[in-house]
């Protein structure tokens, strides 16, 4: 028979509180992401406001005050230009040349450049033909279904089945009719597109050329027979296989070559994305500083005006939650800033050789010597250096690739593996090109310098920065 009975224990147990968890999640968020998670808190809590010396509406304005146009003869009238400035971005009009106080650009130039600046995806420029090609109708919506599927370089790797899925139960089609379809969206702007791989891709551009073209029969041949032999740059596989001569195989290469392998790319003309860096190194004095990007989010402070009417009255349960979120989030902003810098810093100190010499003096290092370093957990630094950037005078870098595995040395000591694969391309780079250097004679060279590497890991390092074989090496420097 079981009896019941009291026990006390005492215990330790780690619990993270909502101020802790926004903390932990701020630091982990990307700058974009970050900026999107602030963008929308201000949107919500009514106790949250930008700072003044940071915020937004004055920045926005300023340059369209500074701006205005001056009447001029045979000029539009002033008033209509400064309608059509109210409407673009301040972002636009900064890069219109229209932020310092000139005289803006002519209204031709200045719809040029604003198109520009928005460009238009790969989508939007295939959709735009479809609607002057079809009409609505089951044939429209299985060329839109195609049009999704394609990545960005315009192929198509979605099996016809696979099309056919996707369209039912909407529109029950064959693949016999996607494929009828499919060669209406290939002939599309840019030509190219659509294809289900490189042959059909160049055999697709290769279509409109007159038949008279010199080398156009033999150059279909080699796209869709020799492109493996092509890529190898074995010439004489290709004639024996074809049975050309050398001119006719020069002729039909070059109209090869001048083929676009991506047609995709030159249909989109969105303008690149660019990494925000969350901290700069700077030198100063002799010295490498670290510093916070002011931009990568807004400053934010509590309402005061809000904050001051509650009171100490029980009322407004709402807005006091709100209030207090919105000290946490200040507060988890000032932690994250104060985390990244430190952990910035530590970096810096321990990579100084690499800003001073470059790739060949990085250390090896890991999160745990950082962690310890600061005192912090190591999950902490993990948060903390993925999806952060740092500009650097020699150029911008993931806080993580200043972290990477090491490899002993003869004399005892730890080598980068960055250090090493610098080695290697420095070595790669030297060598002479008719005698190449092989995978044994970099390791052995390298190990007269004091590294200890494995024949393997050599060949390893080497794949992974793009360069072949030695024999591939001198076959390219013998043709």
């Amino acid at each position: 028979m079981m009896k019941q009975s009291l026990q006390l224990k005492l215990g330790q147990q780690l619990t993270l509180t909502p101020q802790l968890q926004m903390a932990i999640r701020l630091l982990q968020l990307p700058v974009l992401d970050l900026q999107a998670e602030l963008r929308e808190a201000l949107e919500k809590n009514v106790m949250l406001e930008m700072d003044e010396d940071y915020g937004e509406a004055p920045a926005r304005d300023e340059p369209a005050a500074q701006t205005e146009p001056q009447p001029e003869p045979e000029a539009p009238e002033p008033s209509s230009g400064d309608e059509r400035q109210e409407d673009l971005p301040y972002a636009d009009t900064r890069e219109m040349g229209m932020g310092g106080g000139g005289p803006p650009p002519d209204d031709a130039d200045e719809q040029r450049d604003f198109a520009d600046q928005r460009g238009t995806s790969l989508r939007d420029h295939l959709l735009a033909q479809l609607d002057l090609a079809m009409q609505d109708g089951r044939r429209k919506l299985i060329a839109m279904t195609l049009i999704d599927a394609l990545d960005d370089d315009g192929y198509l790797h979605e099996t016809l089945e696979a099309i056919r899925e996707t369209l039912a139960p909407d529109v029950v089609a064959d693949e016999d009719e996607i494929e009828r379809v499919l060669a209406c969206v290939q002939g599309f702007d840019p030509l190219g597109i659509g294809a289900r791989n490189l042959a059909e891709c160049l055999l697709l551009q290769l279509s409109p050329f007159a038949r008279d073209t010199a080398g156009l029969d033999l150059a279909r041949k080699i796209a869709a027979e020799c492109l493996e032999l092509l890529g190898d740059q074995d010439y004489a596989a290709i004639r024996r296989r074809l049975g050309c001569s050398a001119e006719e195989l020069e002729t039909a290469v070059a109209l090869v070559r001048s083929l676009s392998p991506r047609p995709g790319a030159s249909a989109d003309t969105r303008p690149p994305e660019y990494v925000v860096p969350d901290v700069f190194v700077r030198r100063r004095d002799g010295r490498w500083e670290v510093e916070i990007n002011p931009a990568i989010a807004p400053r934010l402070r509590v309402n005061s005006a809000y904050a001051g009417c509650l009171g100490r009255s029980g009322e407004y349960s709402t807005l006091r939650a709100q209030l207090q979120e919105a000290r946490w989030l200040v507060k988890s902003l000032e932690i994250r800033n104060e985390t990244l810098l430190r952990v910035a810093r530590a970096i810096v100190r321990y990579q100084g050789e690499f800003l001073d010499h470059g790739e060949e003096s990085m250390k090896p290092l890991v999160l745990r010597e950082i962690a310890e370093q600061l005192e912090l957990h190591e999950s902490t630094v993990s948060r903390a250096t993925t999806g952060k950037y740092m500009h650097t005078p020699r150029g911008v870098f993931e806080f993580r690739y200043f972290f990477s595995s090491h490899v002993s040395g003869t004399g005892g000591e730890e080598i980068s593996s960055i250090a090493i694969r610098a080695r290697i391309r420095k070595l790669i780079g030297e060598e002479d090109p008719e005698k190449p250097l092989s995978d044994s004679a970099l390791a052995k060279m390298l190990v007269s310098e004091g590294i200890d590497v494995a024949r393997r890991t050599v060949a390893k390092y080497r794949e992974s920065m793009g360069f072949p074989s030695s024999n591939e090496r001198r076959r390219v420097a013998i043709r």
